[in-house]
């Protein structure tokens, strides 16, 4: 569905449940994060009025799964770390054009946060087939189904917003950039990393 040149290696999960508390603490900020790039798209777009109520709707999902993960957090007794730096997401930062028109700064926008989205969504997957946790298999699968919602509304944003063609060609772009990017990661705990 996504397309995306390099998946992950499964044993990245081990890593992962290796150190569930980190996993979760760093998944929070994540949909934090996930939420405020929704906010800022929103600001980006008033004078359309149902991409608002589509982001504003994401803004609102992504802080209840910041909510979610919390409430797993505290459960299980773990504690709740500061906010961390995201390496792989600061890369895709780094491609995202600079100068251009609005209409193209607006269009890559929704591609990063698209490219981000299928990341995560496949990440989750991984975590869905490979983790013994029963509850954290059950809440990374829901999890995995509205990223890839996610994923959808972003790159169909972009379609909208943009030349279909040439935001095909920029989301090919997008992926190729992306695969390089990853292969440095896969090895931390942490849901990018």
């Amino acid at each position: 569905m996504f397309k995306l040149k390099l998946p992950t290696d499964p044993r990245w999960a081990n890593i992962a449940e290796g150190n569930i508390e980190e996993i979760l603490t760093d998944h929070a900020w994540c949909e934090q994060k996930a939420a405020t790039n929704a906010i800022g798209l929103i600001t980006m777009l008033p004078e359309y009025p149902e991409i608002v109520t589509e982001l504003l709707a994401i803004a609102q999902e992504e802080l209840e799964h910041f909510r979610q993960v919390h409430e797993i957090i505290k459960k299980r007794g773990y504690t709740f770390g500061r906010t961390r730096k995201d390496d792989y997401v600061n890369e895709l930062v780094n491609f995202i054009q600079k100068g251009g028109n609005r209409d193209d700064l607006i269009v890559d926008k929704m591609l990063f946060a698209a490219m981000i989205e299928a990341r995560s969504c496949e990440r989750f997957k991984v975590l869905t087939e490979n983790i013994k946790d029963e509850e954290l298999k059950t809440f990374y699968r829901e999890l995995m189904i509205s990223e890839a919602n996610h994923y959808t509304t972003f790159i169909g944003f972009a379609r909208q917003l943009g030349d279909e063609q040439k935001v095909n060609a920029r989301w090919e772009e997008w992926l190729e950039y992306e695969a390089k990017v990853i292969q440095s990661y896969g090895k931390g705990e942490t849901i990018h990393g």
